[in-house]
């Protein structure tokens, strides 16, 4: 989880509670989770109203095809796979009959 491994988070887990102190430590993770649950519903929910305001064909839309390289090279390969298609049927129907050499 996170690239932490179990030393790491025991020693974390030991600095929260020598700097937090053990009785708030239960508070301070109760309020986090509250904290990261809302953060997670307001990603969600911003995702939701983007493929909402896109329209059709953005349905299956995902935070990660928002990168601007991946957004770019999906759309271009779409663009191009029609004309790609008729390229290879002119080069399957175009083939030299062996005989006329």
């Amino acid at each position: 989880m996170f690239g932490i491994g179990g030393g790491e988070f025991i020693a974390i887990a030991l600095l929260a509670v020598v700097l937090v102190g053990p009785d708030k430590l239960p508070q301070l993770t109760t309020d986090s989770a509250k904290f990261i649950r809302r953060i997670r519903d307001l990603a969600q929910g911003a995702t939701k109203d983007l493929r909402e305001n896109l329209g059709p064909g953005y349905e299956d839309l995902t935070v990660s095809d928002l990168h601007p390289k991946k957004f770019i090279s999906k759309h271009l390969n779409e663009a191009l796979a029609e004309p790609k298609a008729e390229i290879d049927e002119i080069k399957k129907a175009a083939k030299i009959d062996p005989d006329l050499l």
